[in-house]
Order: C-alpha cells, then structure tokens, then sequence
C-alpha cells in the first residue's frame, strides 16, 4: 500500500510522517490535575500499544502537572487545549512534547502568536485541529452547513495562521462524526498540504457503534494511503481504542506485532462453547510477544481447511479437539486440554 509522502515531525521520541509507521493515539479521561489517576491509567495504554498520549490541560494546575507525569511515563504526551492560550503557553513550559489548538478559538493574533513563539522556542509540534463541529459561522454560511469543502478550508485558515507567524512543525486533524464526509475531507486535504495527518472519526460512538464507523471510516482513508497517526475515538475505557485501531492496522497491513486471533461465527455443528474458548485466547495471547495468525475453529469438518492460513490453530469436535498448523493436523488432544494445548505450543514458538 502506498503511502502519502508527508513531512517528518518529531514527538518526544516518536518520528510520524515520512513513511515513518502509523502512531497509535488515545487521550486520557482521567482529571490531568490527579497525577496518579493520569499515570496510571497512561501505564495501562502503554502496555496496552499506545504511542502518543494526549491529555486535556483546562486549568493552570493541569499545566503544571504534566512535568510530573512526564517523569513518570514512557511515550510523548500531547497537551489538549481549548479556548484559554495560556494553558498551551504553561504546558509547553511544562515539558508538554506536542499542543493541540485550534488557532481559531484562543482568541486574537496576538495569542497565537505568543503560543507559536513558546513552541517555536523549544521546536514544539502544533497540531491544528478542527472538527465538524467547531466550524465558523461564515463557512457554514458560505457551504451551507458543514461539509468536507468547509472542514478543508477552515483547516487550512487555521494552517495558514501558523505559517504566517514563521513556524511549520506542524500537525494537522480534520475530523467529524459522518464517516463518508470524513472521508472526503481527508482526501481533500492531503492533496493540498504535506503535513502529517492525524485520523480519526471523532464522536464515534460507544465500543460496539464507534469501532464500526471508525473501521469503515478510517479504513477507507488508510487504504488511500492517508495518515500518519491514528485515534479511535470510543464511549468507553481508552483501552479498547488501543486495541481497535492495533486490527484496524493490522488488518490493513500496517501493523506488525502481536497475534492475531481469527475464529469462525459458530453454526449448528459446534459441539463446544466455541464463545467461551475463542475469549479465552484472545485474552491468553494478548501480551505475547509474537507476530503469527491463531485460529480458533468450532468443529473439525471445516476446522482444518478454514485455518490454513492461519499459523496455528485449534478446532472442537465432539469431546475432543484438533491441533493445527498451517492447515495441517498435528495431533488431537481431549476437548477441555485445548486451551492449554494451544498455550504450550505458543509459549515454546519459535518464529
């Protein structure tokens, strides 16, 4: 898949851009004022493969407490501001590796001046977001409302400030609700500037609805090769946006590492809690650190043929199970030892 060519920016000490792999986003929920809730619940998205971390600064005590929690995590973490240019002053003071604004909601030139002159002094990255939902009156006049047209040139505006001021660290997000207008937008913007592209369907919905459209949305805007890092935006603990957008790349490849777990629908010839089984190995292997395909089959018919492509793989029968591999069968072992049977095997594998 070929990739758009875009300008390298560097986050803390992640490089995005440039054909550089796509960095998993999430934010944080948690109130940034309590150092410990925040840490903590960062050392879970680490482990989990988060990247970047963005973190909402409303309050000057926000500000300041991201010195410590910078001590205290191990990925670049994002300063989101809204409104107040002070906040992304302080936060830039306070070691924050990246700021997002909106140049359009902190008020005068003069504002968004000072805040390019305190990133400019440290090379602070400036992402330049702008939402469906934070669109000026006059472009929704002047579109009719909001569409791909208007996000794409009130984005742009917002660049343009920016650039005015003598500064292009820069990156860039576009988002909104309507997956097909996102779409759109995307595809807009990445012909007409060459700074990385932060994706992602914002306000998507809880885990069920909003890991859909952000599949569907974000999908299609990959396999046009567009963006640099990626968010998916989830009604829910942040964890399972790390988890959705690591099979979104992966299952466009543009994600290596970790296993894959593909399991069949269940049909009237499952004989075992094919449910139960197929949970269990997503949750065995989570951690492992391999870069194979497992399949978890529910009965011995189609089990075979059905993981072929898969490294491995396990299938129920009737009170016994298969091992496979490659589409083979290696052994056949009792039903209620397949868990553990395919847990051996992973745990000795070599690649």
């Amino acid at each position: 898949m070929k990739r758009t060519d875009t300008k390298v920016v560097k986050i803390g000490n992640v490089l995005i851009g440039g054909g550089n792999p796509i960095a998993i986003q999430s934010m944080t929920n948690t109130r940034t004022e309590d150092v410990d809730a925040t840490v903590g619940q960062i050392l879970t998205l680490e482990k989990a493969g988060c990247q970047i971390i963005r973190s909402t600064v409303p309050t000057i005590e926000a500000a300041r407490a991201i010195s410590e929690i910078k001590k205290r995590i191990h990925i670049p973490i994002v300063a989101d501001v809204h409104f107040d240019y002070k906040m992304a002053i302080a936060a830039i003071e306070n070691g924050a590796d990246k700021i997002r604004i909106n140049p359009g909601n902190i008020g005068s030139r003069e504002n968004v001046r000072a805040v390019v002159d305190a990133a400019k002094e440290r090379n602070i990255p400036i992402r330049v977001g702008v939402n469906g939902g934070s669109l000026e009156k006059e472009i929704l006049a002047k579109y009719g409302g909001v569409t791909p047209d208007g996000i794409v040139e009130s984005a742009l505006d917002k660049v343009r400030m920016i650039e005015d001021e003598g500064y292009d660290n820069l990156v860039v997000s576009i988002k909104s609700s309507d997956v097909l207008l996102c779409i759109k937008a995307h595809e807009l913007i990445s012909e007409k500037i060459a700074y990385p592209l932060h994706i992602g369907i914002t306000e998507a919905g809880t885990v069920l609805g909003g890991n859909i459209k952000s599949a569907l949305g974000l999908g299609v805007i990959l396999y046009e090769g567009i963006g640099d890092t990626i968010r998916v935006s989830l009604t829910g603990d942040p964890v399972h946006e790390i988890k959705s957008a690591k099979m979104i790349l992966r299952n466009m490849g543009l994600y290596k590492g970790g296993v894959e777990v593909v399991s069949c629908p269940t049909c009237g010839r499952t004989r075992i809690n094919l449910i139960e089984l197929a949970s269990k190995v997503e949750s065995m292997v989570e951690d492992m650190p391999l870069n194979i395909k497992v399949a978890v089959m529910g009965c011995a018919v189609n089990g075979p043929g059905e993981a072929r492509e898969a490294d491995i793989g396990i299938a129920g029968g009737d009170g016994e199970g298969l091992l496979i591999k490659k589409g083979e069968i290696i052994k056949k072992v009792p039903e209620d030892k397949l868990l553990d049977t395919l847990r051996e095997e992973l745990l000795n594998w070599k690649e």
